[in-house]
């Protein structure tokens, strides 16, 4: 991964607003590289501690497994509400 792509995720992810969710795979695409929402989930793990990480979320609305209790209180916080761990559809 390049710095430029690094930059570039980065950039969409600290746009989301607060209140506001998005996926890994539609922060992959508006950073310009569809299909690599895997690459975004390494990159949130690797160098997003200062991003609102926590806003992004799996395709089927859900937390990834492994921070899903601190990442559904954040949530919660401003105000987005998780229904059986994941955003109600008519809210994706």
């Amino acid at each position: 991964m390049d710095e430029e792509t690094l930059e570039r995720v980065r950039a969409v992810v600290a746009a989301i607003p607060p209140g506001a969710t998005s996926t890994y795979g539609r922060v992959a695409a508006d950073a310009g590289i569809p299909g690599r929402a895997r690459l975004v989930g390494r990159i949130l793990a690797e160098d997003g501690h200062d991003l609102p990480w926590h806003r992004v979320l799996r395709a089927d609305g859900s937390c990834a497994p492994h921070i899903a209790q601190e990442q559904s209180a954040r949530l919660r916080a401003e105000g987005v509400l998780l229904v059986d761990g994941r955003l109600p559809r008519d809210r994706r």
